[in-house]
């Protein structure tokens, strides 16, 4: 009785073992680099674009009564208004965001008359912050806000901790936050205002 050739068997066993294990490593990696490419241009979608933020806190408001939660503007802090209007009318705005009080609706009312824009209200601290950036894609907005809102917001868009929160006397800084493709930079400006004396 002739004996099988067990040698012949294994070998064609461990070649076609070696095959399948070679397309299955190839299959994965062609799926991978497919799964991968799909989602870098899904990510490119979404952050291609330069979208460039105003953020400013509201100019001098009446500190008259202490019991007035939602003071309105000194005569000093319409004059700072102003101001700010005729330094961002060189820029077309595309949105101003104010939140609900009467001393940044105050202050940011003179640039959407002037640009000719509908003033938007928000709750800083309700806002998703992904959705505003996305609704903003590409835009150039102008975000008006408080002593510790504004700066806070700043963070937010530049996922980092750099800005404090403002000195309660400080109403002309103004934070310009820039995100080029996804990549957010940004600088702190001082503007003077020559503007009318509190009564």
């Amino acid at each position: 009785m002739t004996k099988p050739n067990i040698g012949i068997t294994v070998n064609q066993i461990h070649m076609k073992t070696l095959r399948i294990l070679v397309l299955s490593i190839l299959l994965l990696g062609f799926t991978n680099c497919k799964d991968n490419k799909q989602a870098e241009e899904s990510t490119a979608d979404v952050i291609t674009g330069v979208s460039t933020y105003y953020l400013i806190r509201h100019a001098e408001k009446d500190r008259s009564d202490d019991e007035n939660g939602d003071p309105e503007l000194t005569q000093t802090g319409l004059g700072r208004a102003m101001h700010w209007a005729e330094i961002l009318n060189s820029i077309p705005l595309d949105a101003v965001y104010s939140t609900d009080y009467q001393r940044t609706a105050m202050t940011a009312s003179p640039t959407a008359i002037k640009q000719d824009i509908d003033m938007r209200y928000y709750d800083p601290q309700n806002i998703d912050i992904a959705q505003f950036k996305l609704d903003n894609l590409n835009k150039s907005v102008l975000v008006v806000g408080h002593s510790n809102t504004t700066p806070d917001f700043a963070n937010r868009l530049l996922d980092d901790q750099i800005y404090d929160q403002f000195d309660d006397t400080n109403n002309g800084s103004i934070i310009v936050v820039t995100i080029i493709n996804g990549m957010a930079t940004s600088h702190r400006l001082e503007i003077n205002c020559s503007c009318p004396s509190r009564d």
